[in-house]
Parts: structure tokens; sequence; C-alpha cells
């Protein structure tokens, strides 16, 4: 029988009920049928994507690529002593089903994750948490494939990089592993151990003794149903946000006083984990260090719930989508919704809650879309365009795609958004242009006029860390002149960084493919991207055939092309030209461009066809 099917509709493997459907579709029941696929043109050739139960996806148009899912069953107990119990589950398992499982097999530890829809393979990737529990609490070992060898491999729960709502697979492990099983550490017994949720206090009070597994379980799902829709009736994807964790000082030195209309924005601070609700001391030490780095960084977590509520959001509908009335963290489907609907309202969201609490938003739903957008955010040279003191056409021109910022672009793709290069003017290019979030941002070199911009990143590292991926010479660069954005003891605002060396080879940001290029600014070597079917290439003087070759293929390509006569560091327009004709893209944008290249129509007409000047706010779709 056939594993990779086409055309199917997916709209059954989403929790959102907007229509879907993937051009290319598998379910796999083991790991060998996960091999084959991986081993098919199908797979190689296209863009894939792994999905569980789909409680955290809005697909924005029809999947052109391959989609897969675990049909990996069944669920097993083996007991090590009288205190622990290990239960293993097929990652294509309901999560309910599970919880169910040792619910009525008398083994405690899940019964406060009851009613969380999805499936278990997601746990580990998500952490789900609910009530006081996370997963990474109690998951002892996940099984995984490794897309890069194709074997199977078993990784502990401990190296999972566990955080709130978040763990490594959401991260470098992304389109790295997919999961198969995972292995849970648990006890047995009847008696429920975690009762510090405000709720289940309350619950042990009202019964007059300590409640069962299955009284909390049964609690935890009453709960929910108070609070969340049944996705099965009202589409949607649960909580569509993450609670904000934000530094104390900035809650209290801006949030607190930034809207005095409203009463105190209610917080929580990490509450220290006791040894004696732990099975496992190495679980429990970890915890411990969480505890500790949360504690010391005087951070605290703001209800995101609250804040769209207190913002005037409660029912505020656009098309389809609305607030949901009994719990403002759900965006839900009142069986109209487009996935246009649903975004813009989240936008709409995060707007307003940025404005009235000067707190940002973040999605915890990814957003899917296989098409590449691409908004030209600069497309000057180091100069700009005007120059200063001069008086040329150009310069004095009124058209604005003669006004030309330093060169950058803005990147959207399955649902990320990636900067290439910070320039000194993404202040101004980002006001511009609205950039409420960047989950990363990708450096071609060290020069000024790529990353003067990096100190205005500061509002961006509102969540924590921002992702910075470069070479190695310009991540020690960048140490040297942001020294202090790299010290033990921070000055309280300064943008935070996590960066990552690259070498000449694909990386993957956020579950995308990067492929670097490199090539010779003057004598400097330095990188251009590959994303999917577009590619970026600035300040590039000559780039050898290997690295020529990765650009065949392409769609889409901007490149830099700096003027008509000779420079020693940067293509001229003919030879940018040339290796446009040789690399063959159905459309190519000249960036980096200096005044001398002369007004935008005349320069247009000017270039043969398919090739076009890019100018500021461009806006590309690559699909």
């Amino acid at each position: 029988m056939e594993l990779i099917k086409k055309d199917i509709d997916i709209t059954g493997y989403t929790t959102f009920g907007i229509p879907v459907k993937a051009r290319l579709f598998a379910e796999y029941k083991s790991a060998a049928e996960l091999i084959k696929i991986c081993r098919t043109a199908d797979y190689l050739e296209n863009p894939v994507l792994h999905i569980g139960g789909g409680s955290n996806l809005l697909f924005g148009r029809d999947f052109d690529g391959l989609v897969l899912h675990s049909g990996v069953k069944g669920i097993t107990e083996y007991h090590k002593d009288d205190d622990t119990v290990y239960v293993i589950s097929g990652a294509g398992e309901k999560w309910t089903d599970l919880v169910d499982y040792c619910v009525e097999h008398d083994i405690e530890g899940l019964e406060n994750l009851a009613g969380i829809p999805g499936e278990v393979g997601a746990s580990p990737v998500q952490n789900v948490g609910a009530y006081g529990v996370e997963a990474g609490d109690r998951i002892w070992k996940v099984e995984c494939l490794d897309r890069t060898t194709l074997e199977v491999v078993t990784i502990s729960g401990s190296d999972c990089g566990f955080a709130y709502r978040d763990s490594n697979f959401k991260h470098e492990w992304k389109d790295r592993y997919f999961v198969l099983r995972v292995s849970f550490r648990l006890r047995p017994g009847r008696r429920a151990r975690n009762l510090e949720y405000a709720a289940l206090r309350k619950l042990e009070n009202e019964l007059g003794h300590a409640p069962s597994i299955s009284e909390v379980r049964d609690a935890v799902l009453r709960l929910r149903d108070s609070k969340l829709p049944d996705p099965s009736v009202v589409g949607s994807a649960g909580s569509f946000f993450v609670n904000p964790v934000i530094r104390k000082a900035y809650y209290e030195w801006e949030c607190l006083n930034f809207n005095k209309s409203v009463p105190c924005i209610p917080h929580r601070v990490a509450e220290e984990p006791q040894e004696s609700d732990f099975s496992d001391h190495a679980v429990y030490e970890k915890c411990l260090q969480e505890y500790r780095a949360y504690r010391d960084a005087s951070q605290v977590k703001v209800p995101a719930g609250w804040l769209i509520e207190h913002a005037g959001l409660k029912g505020v509908s656009i098309g389809g989508a609305y607030v949901y009335p009994d719990n403002c963290l759900v965006i839900a489907n009142d069986g109209t919704a487009t996935a246009a609907d649903v975004a813009d309202l989240a936008r709409l969201i995060e707007d307003r809650v940025l404005e009235a609490f000067h707190i940002a938003l973040k999605p915890e739903v990814n957003f899917i879309d296989t098409a590449v957008k691409v908004t030209v955010l600069g497309s000057g040279t180091s100069k700009g365009v005007p120059e200063l003191l001069c008086n040329c056409s150009v310069c004095r021109s009124e058209d604005p795609h003669d006004k030309r910022l330093r060169a950058s672009v803005l990147v959207e793709t399955m649902g990320v958004r990636l900067l290439i290069d910070p320039s000194p003017d993404f202040r101004q290019q980002a006001m511009v242009h609205g950039i409420g979030r960047i989950d990363a941002v990708l450096i071609t070199h060290e020069h000024y006029d790529h990353v003067g911009g990096i100190d205005d990143l500061r509002p961006y590292c509102f969540w924590g860390a921002l992702d910075i991926y470069c070479r190695e010479d310009v991540n020690e660069k960048l140490h040297s002149r942001l020294d202090y954005c790299f010290r033990s003891t921070l000055y309280p605002g300064v943008p935070v960084f996590r960066m990552h060396s690259v070498a000449n080879e694909p990386f993957f940001v956020k579950g995308v493919r990067i492929e670097p290029i490199e090539v010779l600014h003057g004598s400097l070597p330095i990188y251009g991207y590959r994303i999917g079917k577009f590619a970026y290439v600035t300040d590039a003087k000559y780039i050898d055939a290997a690295e020529r070759e990765k650009l065949h293929g392409v769609d889409t390509l901007i490149v830099n092309g700096l003027r008509w006569r000779d420079h020693f560091a940067h293509f001229t327009v003919a030879e940018a030209l040339r290796l446009i004709e040789e690399v063959g893209p159905r459309r190519a944008y000249l960036t980096h461009l200096c005044h001398e290249v002369g007004r935008h129509d005349s320069f247009a007409s000017r270039l043969p066809k398919g090739v076009w000047p890019a100018y500021d706010g461009l806006h590309l779709t690559v699909e």
C-alpha cells in the first residue's frame, strides 16, 4: 500500500476546524515505515511538516508539501519498585487516552494534565502543562528517529531542555528528530500528590480528605470545561497566547506605571520546588536549578488572559474569529472563520495589549505557511540615499523609491519571522513596517551598515535572549563591540542575545531551513542566505562555482548591484546581471544601491526583463 497519499484533507487533524489540505500526506505506524518515507523523493524534495493533534497549528493556506502524522500506538507499563512505575506510550496516542489509562490503572502523576488536546508525541515538544504540573516533570525518556542518520535514538528527559511551554525540540532539535514514543516516570497509587494549584487545594477542603487521582482528573476536566470550549463543538487552539514571563524590574518600572487607569497587573513569582513532590531526584534537581535561575533573574509571570480582557477585547471579533468570552486566552471559530480572520484578530490583540500595558504577547499557536514572504526594509548602500552633502538629481528626488535606507530584509515563512541584518536604520524601519515580533536574526557580516541597529533590538528581547545566527568571526566581533550585552551582570534594559556561530552548511532556525552562501566582499568572506526558493546576497564581489550552485533553482533572488562603474568590494550592475543570467531565477532584484545608479524609474528601464531595482517597502511572496 502506498504510504504517501496526494491531496488529502487534513482539517480533522487540527482543532481550529478551518478547512485545509496537504498536497502530500503520510501516516506511519512504525519506525521502519517512517524511515522508508524519509528515503522517498517526496520527502527529500518538499517542505515537511510533522503534526500531532493539530491543537497548536493554524494553516494560512493549503500545505504545499508533505505532512507526516504518527500512527505509532500502544501504551505499556512496567514497575521498577514499589515507588516507581514507567509508562511508555506511542506518539500517536491521544494525550487524554494516556491520562485515562494511568488513572484507570492506579498510576499517579498525570491526572493534573487531563483534558489537554493533542497527542502524546507533542508532550516533549510543547512541554504541555496545567494546574501545577508540566509533562517535562514526568518525562523519563523520549524515543526518536534522527532525521540526519535515520537511526532510532533515545534521549533522556533531563537532556530535553524543558522550560515553560518550551523544549529543545522547538529550537535546536526542531526538524532533527521525529518523536516515536515517550516514557514517563510515575508513581503507583490512587492518592493524588500534586495539589499546589489553588482550585485543587479547594477540592481537598471540599471533600474532607486527600483526593484520589480520579477525583483530581474529574475536577480538572470540570475546570477546563468551565474555561475552554470543547474543540469538537467550537473550533479553537485552546490557549492562543503564552503567559508573558518578564523581568521584575521591567514589570515594576514600566508596566505598573504605564497604564494608571487599570488596577495593579496581577503577577506570579516562581515557587521553590519541594523534593517530596518528585519521585526522580534528578528531575527535582533540574527544577530546582530552573527555579533558582528564574528567581535570580527576578522574573514574574503575568496572566495573558487578564491583559486581553482588561485591554477591552472580551468578545471582540474579526470575521468568524472571536475572543472567547469565558476565557480571553482563547480565539474561537464561530464556524465561518478563515485563517486570515484568526491571524488578524491575533495581531489586533497583540497591538492592543502592547498599547495598553507595554507588554508583548507571544502566540503559543504556530502559523504554518510554506510561502516565503519578503519585505525589503532597506535597499541602499552604506551611506544611504540621499547621501549627505550631495545635491545630485537622485538625492534631490521626491520619488519615494529613491529614498533608500541601509540594506536589510524581513523574511516570514512557516510562522517564523527572520530579520537579515539589523542596519543602523532598523529603528526607523521597524516603526514604518510595524514589526511587532522577530524570532531570530541572521547576519551577513560585521560591517556597521549591516549591524549598526543591534542595540535597537532590545524591545525584541522582551521574552528573553534573542537568537542571532552568524559566522564565528562575526560572533567574536559582536562580543567585543557589544560587551555590555554579554557580561555576567547585565544593566537593566540592555538587549540580551543567544549567539549561534554557523558554518557554511545548512542549519535550522525554529524549523526553517537556512542555507548559507559564502561570497567574498572584497577579500572578506561573508554570508548570503537561501530560504526555500528565495535567496538574499548582499555586498558580494565574487562567488565561486560551488557557492553559485546553491543559488540554482531559486525563484526569487535579491543581489547587490552597487553602481555602474567598478568597485573593489561590490558587484557592479553588470556583474550582478551576469550572475542573474547564470542562475536563472524567475525574477531578480538589485539592492545595496547607491545614488550613481540613477533615479529609480530610469534605472528600471535599463534593466533586462525579469530584473528590477529593489526599493524600500517592496513586498514579495515566493510560493
